[in-house]
């Protein structure tokens, strides 16, 4: 097998970077975080969407029984203000209109808590969503900041795209601690 020989660096030729390759796993480290984090932001956004979703559809049902109640309601005003022929059969479907009316009361009380408390969850979701995006928005600015060094060869700007990169992971952290 031929050996080859590389060229010697020509006299005034500057020196490689030595920053190249910390710079360089840095800049792949922050690159999967974004993706990571850009990931959760995604799921905490589905999330809040289908909280929303579900909180609308336990809406829908109380407003559903909220009439059934009023009808029951209505019906049994009604048998209550007349004089029927036959008073025991006409108290009999009233009392069967108050008690239905009752369950329906009932039922809501029951569907509009449960409404609330998806509509806390898709509260937190978003929150959860806001943190993912500003950790997604630092750790890029971060990472391009680090990309600087490569064109200026400062360490300056590789500190600070560090520094920046791990406020993004602070605070994209603090999207799991909310519940």
């Amino acid at each position: 097998m031929a050996e080859f020989e590389l060229p010697e660096r020509p006299e005034g030729e500057p020196a490689e970077n030595p920053l190249i390759l910390p710079v360089s796993v840095t800049i792949s480290t922050l690159a999967v975080l974004v993706a990571l984090v850009t990931m959760f932001g995604h799921r905490a956004a589905n999330e809040q969407i289908l909280s929303q979703a579900k909180a609308s559809d336990q809406w829908s049902y109380y407003q559903a029984k909220n009439i059934r109640w009023h009808e029951m309601q209505a019906n049994a005003d009604l048998l209550g203000g007349l004089a029927p022929a036959d008073k025991e059969k006409t108290e009999a479907l009233r009392e069967k209109y108050v008690k239905q009316a009752e369950k329906y009361e009932a039922d809501k009380d029951e569907i509009s808590n449960e409404a609330k408390k998806l509509e806390a969850e898709r509260d937190v979701y978003g929150q959860r969503e806001n943190r993912y995006d500003a950790g997604e928005a630092l750790l890029e600015i971060g990472l391009v900041i680090c990309s600087m060094t490569l064109l200026t060869k400062k360490k300056f700007f590789w500190f600070s795209g560090m520094a920046i990169a791990a406020v993004g992971v602070a605070i994209a952290v603090t999207g799991f601690l909310l519940h």
